[in-house]
């Protein structure tokens, strides 16, 4: 699952983005954690490598990536998150070298990662127009990838802070050229978009697949819960959006294999599984009863793993 989409002569599966979104679902239904970081790995990573780096960038780093190499995109930050054009981590020439200093907040994977896509300004003066997106090996001098955060759910994913103090990459590392990171950026939260709502889709029909079963033999009142009505209409609703969900994801990742403008149906993708998600995980909790409050059943966690 490292390189679904990276080409059989990198060493990869040479799969489609459709091929990704498929097993991102899959691992969701699973454990919400390993689907973000195969999502991560294979959306926002290698999305980069295949889209913008040069051949001698793919040839390094794309036979690791398909095989043994975890990566992070370093993005987030204290004061950019949704505003990510406002981050202040930045990159200045040094003869041959920039030297990159920032700290990026949040970054998926970063614990096990080996190799970090960091966007910095290596021109303030222009704005978002000089970000630039860096390729920074993990044993890079000045690069440290502090503790893992305490999070609400999805705790086999390793989320941490990573900083760049005085951290030297030659500018040979700089992906696509100087100021190219914000369409980097665009471009690859669209992906991003996409594999969340993937993601979240399978956290769904994961806790519905537990669910099901469990009413349609516990008992109350002499009936099965899933023979009384109500029951049916709250069940029926759930598998009704999650249906849509799926529609919706599996034509957002059609549409990024066509190389089809996706940014509308990527955003749309994403707020509508991630919202049903949530909802269908707190009824499921609620549909076990005491069960469901219990760490024996997986939907307490399949609840934390998607609340936004």
């Amino acid at each position: 699952w490292f390189g679904i989409r990276i080409p059989s002569e990198y060493g990869g599966s040479g799969g489609s983005f459709f091929s990704t979104a498929l097993a991102i679902e899959e691992f969701g239904k699973q454990d919400s954690a390993l689907s973000g970081t195969v999502d991560v790995q294979n959306t926002l990573v290698a999305g980069i490598a295949l889209d913008y780096c040069n051949e001698e960038q793919r040839e390094k780093y794309l036979p690791l990536l398909s095989t043994s190499l975890l990566g992070s995109f370093c993005l987030s930050e204290q004061g950019s998150g949704s505003d990510a054009f406002a981050m202040q981590t930045r990159a200045v020439r040094d003869g041959d070298d920039y030297i990159i200093n920032g700290t990026k907040l949040w970054i998926t994977t970063a614990g096990l990662s080996g190799v970090f896509f960091v966007m910095a300004n290596a021109a303030p003066e222009k704005g978002y127009k000089g970000i630039t997106c860096f390729i920074v090996d993990r044993d890079t001098p000045g690069l440290t990838v502090s503790k893992s955060e305490i999070k609400l759910g999805q705790h086999a994913s390793s989320t941490c802070p990573v900083i760049f103090d005085n951290v030297r990459v030659p500018a040979s590392n700089i992906v696509g050229g100087i100021g190219l990171g914000y369409k980097i950026v665009a471009s690859m939260l669209n992906e991003g978009r996409i594999g969340i709502a993937a993601q979240m889709l399978g956290v769904a029909q994961g806790a519905l697949n537990y669910v099901i079963p469990y009413t349609m033999e516990r008992k109350q009142f002499g009936k099965r819960l899933f023979d009384f009505q109500a029951m049916q209409h709250q069940i029926a609703e759930a598998a009704t959006q999650i249906e849509a969900g799926r529609l919706l994801v599996y034509n957002a990742a059609r549409l990024q294999d066509l190389k089809k403008p996706v940014a509308k149906e990527a955003a749309i993708a994403k707020y509508f599984v991630t919202e049903a998600a949530t909802q269908i995980c707190l009824s499921s909790v609620k549909w076990l009863g005491a069960l469901g409050y219990m760490k024996e059943a997986p939907v307490e966690k399949y609840l934390r793993d998607v609340i936004p």
